[in-house]
């Protein structure tokens, strides 16, 4: 018997050529991760959660809640009446017009007995653009987290540097590795809305109301639902590019709620015009439609009770998310490419 010994096969400059693809190796990684898989379950049964308490919380009200909320809504007018009867003596005393002094007496008219029901059935038309909103921030936040324990976990095993000697190029690694956060993000931000499309079929079916929809509703839903998957995927970089930074997931959670906890708040008291190009405040900008309104006490009017707004429009939420997620991304790649990994 012989032995024979095979070798390596040598790429064209002379360096051995590793075997298999990275993306398909970087991929498989990704959805083999624990902790990802575990963050991925709690997701499930939270929405499984949040689907058994609407359906327990919508319904057609019966006699008894409509006797019970017209209760409530006659006292809270007669409430209104005693308050009116003070503001109107007030009023004459203080020599102004009544309705100017204390504004527009409320009837039943302006108060329907609807808005005091506990029970009352599902309404689309004006839960689609506030769920869609609501299920984007918390597939954001679910991104941010997998962002963070992907590369963090990479750094505390070291298993980043070893993945160098089967691919020598560093810009390729990272690269490759955005790459899989970024799809990753994509697909969980697509996941998010179509979970929330089902929750809303469900409960429409089952415990909705007979009122269609207005036009263009569903354009609207679709716009607030493609502005929620483009904020999943920044916020997920964002995860990324941080934890890449400090390389641990620990710290980069504890640089993030140090910044949305303190450092935020700390600008909007300290320098209020500070608070339209905030990392919270675009981020909201990006997925209510039509963009987020601010009181600008920088810019007031001619006293300091009448202050000017400022729009943060959807454009600029998305430009301002966009830089946070490409410097922290760029600023993290450079510093791969270049410091001591050992």
């Amino acid at each position: 018997m012989s032995a024979v010994t095979e070798q390596p096969t040598a790429a064209p400059g002379g360096a051995t050529r590793p075997r298999g693809s990275l993306f398909r190796a970087e991929v498989h990684r990704f959805v083999s991760r624990r902790f990802i898989q575990v963050l991925l379950a709690l997701a499930t049964l939270g929405w499984l959660g949040a689907v058994v308490i609407g359906l327990l919380s919508f319904g057609e009200p019966t006699d008894a809640d409509f006797a019970a909320a017209t209760q409530q809504r006659d006292e809270f007018l007669a409430g209104e009446r005693e308050f009116r009867q003070v503001c109107e003596q007030d009023a004459e005393q203080a020599g102004q017009p009544v309705d100017q002094f204390c504004g527009p007496p409320l009837t039943e008219s302006d108060v329907p007995v609807e808005d005091f029901l506990t029970t009352a059935p599902f309404d689309l038309a004006s839960a689609g653009e506030p769920g869609a909103i609501g299920f984007a921030v918390a597939a954001a936040v679910l991104a941010f987290l997998i962002g963070a324990t992907w590369i963090g976990a990479e750094w505390s095993t070291r298993t980043i540097v070893a993945l160098l000697f089967w691919v020598p190029s560093r810009l390729r690694v990272i690269g490759t590795k955005t790459g899989v956060l970024a799809l990753a993000a994509l697909a969980l931000g697509v996941a998010a809305q179509l979970a929330w499309l089902a929750m809303a079929w469900l409960l429409d079916a089952l415990v909705g109301s007979d009122r269609g929809v207005p036009d263009g509703f569903w354009s609207g839903l679709l716009a607030a639902q493609g502005r929620g998957v483009v904020l999943t995927v920044l916020v997920g970089l964002i995860g990324f590019g941080l934890a890449n930074l400090v390389r641990n997931t620990g710290a980069a959670l504890g640089v993030g709620f140090v910044y949305f906890a303190i450092a935020e708040n700390a600008l909007r008291i300290l320098e209020p015009t500070t608070d339209r190009w905030l990392l919270s405040t675009n981020s909201i900008a990006l997925v209510l439609p039509g963009g987020l309104e601010l009181f600008d006490f920088g810019n007031g009017g001619p006293s300091a009770a009448e202050p000017t707004t400022y729009l943060v429009t959807n454009l600029q939420g998305g430009l301002v998310v966009g830089v946070f997620a490409a410097v922290l991304v760029g600023v993290g790649t450079w510093l791969f490419a270049r410091r001591d990994l050992h």
